[in-house]
């Protein structure tokens, strides 16, 4: 049985993600942590799936996850790294699907998984990363004779931009590419900005309503163009990657880990 805690509960992929890991005979929910302040603190985490459960909503990573071997956290940056030097400091493992940590986040991070193993991934879902390796191929056959732009899509309340998923499919275009993501990815265009620059990637965001989340991967040529399209229709298919990471997880020796490693895409 794997000892399982939730951060950030009561959220919307909070609570798929309980519904999911509660439908798993081989998974056991020890705790679940939400903010200082929140409304349902102290209540049965039961109660946002129509149960009982025994385990109350914690305010702090201390309580929730004392007796977990896993904690699983969709919070923000600054609580993602919170959390993860209670793992360090407690030889817990992770499943993080938090978006939006800078650069230096990511470096404290990637520091911090020395010393337990952790599975990172802006996206979960299983088709969102089969896209990525399907995109850093095309890109490698295709080459400089096709322009990359990269369309994301969310609802009116994510709070990054652009999606960690579109920054992921951006820099798995520019490794089939054999280019520095960094120097030529392009987030914004306005005004008389010149002609469209040699391997340069766009990537555009749009903002509205209750979208899961739409991801379009263009390859667009002379006379032609492939598109690659990712529609997520619930929040139930990144839940079901998440039970995926959390069963593949236990003996993996510490370090960072992508669903690619969980999924078997090499």
């Amino acid at each position: 049985m794997i000892k399982v805690s939730i951060t950030g509960v009561c959220g919307k992929m909070g609570r798929s993600i309980l519904s999911t890991l509660l439908n798993d005979n081989d998974i056991e929910l020890v705790g679940a942590t939400e903010l200082k302040g929140h409304e349902l603190i102290g209540t049965d985490v039961g109660s946002l799936v129509g149960s009982t459960l025994g385990v109350s909503i914690a305010d702090s990573i201390e309580g929730a996850a004392a007796k977990s071997d896993i904690i699983v956290d969709f919070t923000s940056p600054a609580s993602s790294i919170s959390n993860a030097k209670f793992a360090a400091d407690n030889s817990k493992s992770m499943v993080i699907g938090t978006t939006g940590f800078d650069k230096d986040q990511e470096e404290e991070l990637r520091s911090l998984a020395e010393g337990f193993p952790c599975v990172i991934s802006p996206n979960m879902s299983i088709g969102v990363n089969v896209l990525f390796e399907v995109s850093k191929k095309i890109a490698a056959l295709l080459g400089n004779d096709f322009d990359v732009e990269i369309v994301e899509a969310h609802h009116r309340n994510k709070v990054d931009a652009p999606s960690g998923t579109a920054l992921k499919l951006g820099r798995s275009v520019a490794e089939g590419l054999g280019i520095d993501f960094e120097k030529y990815s392009r987030f914004e265009r306005h005004g008389a900005i010149g002609k469209r620059k040699p391997d340069e990637i766009g990537i555009q965001t749009v903002r509205g309503g209750d979208v899961v989340g739409d991801h379009t991967v263009m390859f667009l040529g002379q006379g032609e163009r492939i598109e690659f399209t990712h529609r997520a229709h619930s929040r139930e298919n990144f839940s079901k990657g998440v039970l995926r990471a959390v069963k593949w997880l236990p003996g993996k020796s510490p370090g960072i880990y992508s669903m690619k490693e969980v999924l078997g895409i090499l």
